[in-house]
């Protein structure tokens, strides 16, 4: 007989939404800049505050260090990580790879629902951009960016490109920094969406391929700058490391290899 105390299951399942509800926090926390990079997470203190024990904020840890966006170094535990020019890289030359397919296998499928779904997370995007409302960019590009791809029977590459979207968050609050690049990012969704509607499929592959690569050139040049800026501060200012001008244009962004516009494995602290 059931004597009304919570089962193992009950308990596993109350341990696991925990776990994932303090995981929520703290990547909201890091993405929106209340931890910044290099700040030490400490389970203690995070566990106190949270007023839970140390294992769901163990296990929120360890995931955010899969996601990349904490590193665990021996005797201080974890690291709100930095931005580096070698993951950014890695994750805008993999999304290069597999978003456009994703779209070219979505297009023929896609059905009025699928553009109202579009249209809608298009104007919630437009409004955010307008509000200045800085925590929702990254979530609702990347809303965008996967409803674009509902139907394109590729499981396991949906759930890649999920994760480097994810990861792209905290970049892509640092993209959309200026008026032209938010202005950009609503201009290029709204075409996609044209494209995909006319059912040309290898134009908006192409498309697609050169708006994420606008918006690769555009973070790497926004990092450069602040790099720059903070050279400068220190009396070693030299200008933009690959010879670009502060402010060129994001259309000059390259194909191909990609050229980094700071030292490999430098990051912005």
């Amino acid at each position: 007989m059931n004597s009304g105390s919570p089962t193992v299951a009950q308990k596993g399942l109350k341990h696991r939404t925990l776990s994932a509800a303090i995981l929520d926090q703290l990547r909201q926390s890091i993405l929106d800049g209340t931890h910044p990079a290099g700040t030490q997470l400490r389970q203690d203190a995070l566990a106190d505050a949270y007023g839970v024990s140390r294992i769901p904020v163990r296990e929120a840890l360890f995931q955010l260090e899969a996601e990349g966006l904490v590193r665990m170094v021996p005797q201080k535990g974890a690291i709100v990580s930095d931005l580096s020019v070698e993951e950014i890289n890695d994750v805008f030359e993999l999304r290069r790879i597999m978003e456009p397919r994703l779209l070219e296998r979505a297009i023929p499928l896609f059905t009025e629902a699928d553009f109202t779904k579009l249209d809608a997370i298009h104007a919630r995007f437009t409004a955010a951009t307008k509000a200045h409302d800085v925590s929702q960019w990254g979530i609702l590009n990347a809303d965008f960016h996967m409803a674009l791809y509902d139907r394109a029977a590729l499981p396991r590459t949906r759930q890649i490109v999920a994760a480097l979207l994810q990861t792209s968050d905290r970049y892509t609050r640092l993209q959309l920094s200026t008026t032209e690049a938010m202005d950009r990012a609503k201009s290029e969704h709204a075409q996609l969406i044209a494209l995909c509607r006319s059912g040309a499929v290898a134009d908006a592959s192409s498309f697609l391929d050169g708006h994420i690569g606008k918006v690769h050139a555009d973070l790497l040049r926004v990092i450069e700058q602040r790099a720059a800026r903070a050279r400068a501060g220190d009396g070693t200012h030299q200008g933009p490391s690959d010879g670009t001008a502060d402010g060129a244009g994001a259309d000059d962004a390259p194909r191909g290899p990609r050229s980094r516009s700071l030292a490999k494995g430098e990051v912005l602290r």
